[in-house]
């Protein structure tokens, strides 16, 4: 081939392999660019899992669900349950799962690049109350997608669960979340795996975002710089380093929280709050010059956190009654100033 001609071929092949690179890893996601409910049913052994939890055992399932032309797509997963307050029997008569893809059958449809996903599930079966506080956690998700990228993204899905160890068939609600490796590459942090951390680790401004999220949601059942012996932090946040040297902490794991309002969510007790639905500031006074700059980001987008509320028809018109006036008492907080300073600058850490 003349030197020409292949330069020529060299030069129009860069951006395609430029472009397939970037779909890999950052613009190509189409399980969570779609904000619709996903119906999907799941096939495998429930009752063994639901009986047996294991710590590392997997099951062979299938996943279905309907492409954009309404045929069946079949994709084999293996699954596994995962968690520990939920995993535990006393709090959840069904364990969360985790869904490991076999990538070569997602090519091409909408899990593509999906490998292990996290699966929120209902925790009990014909209760509305837990599944609206599967609705409701997902929403807590989508909300701090409004507020930051730095965030993990869910898709809510309505799940018809078929038992193949027994007759049973579940339809419920639950939760995909985008995986920790998809997260990272999209934000430009690596994921690390580390015991803990200092405060003068992770980078001011996220902190404070994320601690007055969690503020939000009326969440004490977290910690951006520790976790519990031979895990890695932190508990319920996830690390990321940055191209700064500091760390991003992005939160995850809402269940306990007044937002969500979960039947057997109750607050530590060594913040002797009587209620999850009574709200406890945790954040860092070091990050307190960055309150102003985090209100008025939640300010600017409240009428975006409302729509999604009032666009979520999964919701019952209890729950979003709920939800709307627990997030309005957010905004009476922090638009009284003698509120604000007793409840979140004189209550810092």
């Amino acid at each position: 081939m003349p030197s020409q001609i292949l330069t020529a071929t060299l030069i129009l092949l860069f951006p395609l392999a430029l472009a397939a690179n970037e779909k890999d890893i950052r613009d190509f996601d189409p399980l969570f660019d779609h904000d619709d409910t996903l119906n999907v049913e799941l096939e495998g052994p429930f009752g063994w899992l639901t009986r047996e939890r294991p710590d590392e055992e997997e099951v062979p399932g299938k996943f279905r669900f309907n492409a954009d032309d309404g045929s069946t797509v079949e994709l084999d997963v293996v699954i596994r349950t995962r968690g520990k307050n939920r995993r535990d029997k006393e709090t959840c008569r069904f364990p969360p799962l985790r869904l490991n893809f076999k990538r070569s059958q997602t090519d091409d449809t909408l899990f593509d690049k999906q490998d292990k996903l996290k699966l929120v599930t209902h925790c009990r079966s014909n209760s509305e109350r837990y599944d609206q506080a599967v609705v409701s956690e997902y929403l807590a998700y989508r909300i701090l997608n409004t507020l930051t990228d730095r965030s993990f993204r869910a898709r809510l899905l309505r799940i018809r669960y078929i038992y193949t160890d027994n007759d049973g068939i579940v339809e419920t609600f639950g939760i995909l979340i985008e995986h920790k490796d998809r997260l990272g590459k999209r934000i430009n942090g690596k994921p690390l795996a580390v015991e803990r951390v200092k405060v003068s680790d992770l980078r001011p401004a996220d902190l404070n975002l994320t601690s007055v999220f969690q503020y939000f949601l009326g969440n004490t059942d977290f910690s951006p710089v520790a976790t519990a012996p031979d895990e890695d932090c932190c508990h319920n946040q996830a690390l990321f380093a940055s191209e700064d040297g500091l760390y991003y902490t992005v939160p995850y794991d809402f269940d306990r929280t007044g937002w969500v309002n979960s039947p057997y969510a109750t607050p530590n007790p060594r913040f002797n709050i009587r209620s999850v639905r009574v709200r406890l500031y945790r954040g860092r006074c070091v990050n307190n010059k960055h309150l102003n700059a985090t209100l008025q980001l939640f300010r600017d987008r409240r009428s975006d956190i409302e729509g999604l509320l009032n666009a979520q028809r999964e919701l019952s018109p209890g729950t979003r009654r709920y939800l709307l006036n627990f997030s309005r008492g957010f905004y009476d907080i922090i638009d009284n100033a003698k509120k604000f300073d007793k409840a979140i600058v004189n209550s810092c850490i």
